[in-house]
C-alpha cells in the first residue's frame, strides 16, 4: 500500500509538471489501525525532503475520531511535530462523519456525535498551533454524512463552523476572523447554499468522493446504453453480422466516457466552491522533467 501510493504521487507530479498547474497531494482518512502505512508516507516524505527541500505529498489526513479526544489529540500533535520540520500539512478529523465510507459505518452513530462543540475545536486548535510551522486543517463534524441521501436526511447546520471561528479568536485574542482552516467531509449532495455558507465560514477543502464515483459510474452507464448492441459480442453488430466490436469493447473507450462525466461534475465542484480562474498563475511555464 505504501509503494503504491508513493508511486502514484511520483507519477502525479510528473505530469502536473506536464500540464503546468498545481497539484495538492493528499492522502484521506486513516484510522489508528492503518498508522504504520501513515509511517510509511512520512518516511517516503522526509527522504523526498531531504533531496528536494519540499514533501512528497503535500498534506496527510488522520482520522481518529472513534479515539478519545485526548488521544486523537495526543497522536495528532505527536505527528505533526514531526510534519512541520518539512512543511507538510496535517488534516485532523473531530467528531463523526455519519454514514458509510471505506468500509467504516457510523450510520447508528449518536446525533450529538454528528456536531462538533467550539470547544472542542478550540482545544484541538490551541495543541496544534504550539507546534511551530505547524500547518493543520481541522475536519469539524456539523452534520456531515458520506453518501447521498434523500431530502431531509441529512441536517447540516454550518452555523457550528461559525460559531466555533467566533469562539477560537476571542480565546486567542488574534485579530483573524477565520483563525481556524475547516474540511467538510461528506460534502456529496448537499445544497449549494450550505456549502456557500460553510467556505464563508472557513471551509478551505471540501470532499466530493460519492458524487464524483456516480458521475464516473454515469460515464459508463451512458457508454453501455449508447452502444448496448455493440457490445454482446467480439463480431457482429446492427451495421453487420461481420463487423468487428474491438473498438466499442476496449476498455479505454467506456473509461473515457466515464472520465469525461466526471470532469463535467468536477466542473461543477469548482463553480459551487467559488474556485475558478482565482489563483491568476499565468501561463505555465515549460515542462523540465521529460
Amino acid at each position: 500500500a505504501v509503494t503504491g501510493a508513493v508511486a502514484g504521487a511520483y507519477h502525479v507530479r510528473a505530469m502536473a509538471e506536464q500540464y503546468g498547474v498545481p497539484v495538492v497531494l493528499h492522502t484521506d482518512h486513516c484510522a489508528k489501525n492503518l498508522l504504520p502505512w501513515f509511517e510509511g508516507l512520512l518516511q517516503a516524505n522526509e527522504r523526498y525532503f531531504e533531496t528536494y527541500g519540499e514533501p512528497l505529498f503535500s498534506s496527510h489526513m488522520l482520522d481518529l475520531s472513534e479515539e478519545p479526544l485526548e488521544e486523537n489529540i495526543e497522536i495528532c500533535v505527536k505527528y505533526m511535530e514531526r510534519m512541520a520540520k518539512i512543511n507538510c500539512a496535517l488534516e485532523m478529523e473531530l467528531g463523526i462523519t455519519g454514514g458509510e465510507e471505506d468500509g467504516v459505518d457510523n450510520s447508528d452513530a449518536s446525533p450529538e456525535d454528528l456536531y462538533s462543540k467550539p470547544e472542542e475545536i478550540f482545544q484541538v486548535y490551541e495543541a496544534l498551533s504550539k507546534v511551530p510551522n505547524a500547518h493543520f486543517t481541522i475536519a469539524a463534524a456539523f452534520g456531515n454524512v458520506h453518501g447521498v441521501y434523500s431530502p431531509g436526511n441529512v441536517k447540516l447546520d454550518p452555523e457550528i463552523l461559525g460559531k466555533a471561528q467566533a469562539y477560537v479568536k476571542e480565546k486567542t485574542g488574534c485579530e483573524d476572523d477565520k483563525p481556524v482552516r475547516f474540511v467538510f467531509h461528506g460534502g456529496s449532495g448537499s445544497e449549494l447554499s450550505d456549502i456557500r455558507k460553510a467556505c464563508s465560514y472557513g471551509v478551505i477543502k471540501m470532499n466530493v468522493d460519492t458524487d464524483t464515483q456516480w458521475a464516473y459510474w454515469d460515464g459508463l452507464r451512458q457508454f453501455e446504453s449508447k452502444y448496448h448492441d455493440y457490445l454482446q459480442s467480439q463480431i457482429g453488430n446492427p451495421e453487420g453480422a461481420d463487423k468487428p466490436n474491438k473498438k466499442y469493447y476496449d476498455p479505454r473507450a467506456c473509461m473515457r466516457s466515464a472520465e469525461e462525466s466526471t470532469i463535467k461534475r468536477l466542473e461543477r465542484c469548482f463553480e459551487d466552491l467559488n474556485c475558478k480562474n482565482v489563483l491568476g498563475l499565468g501561463p505555465p511555464d515549460p515542462a523540465q522533467n521529460v
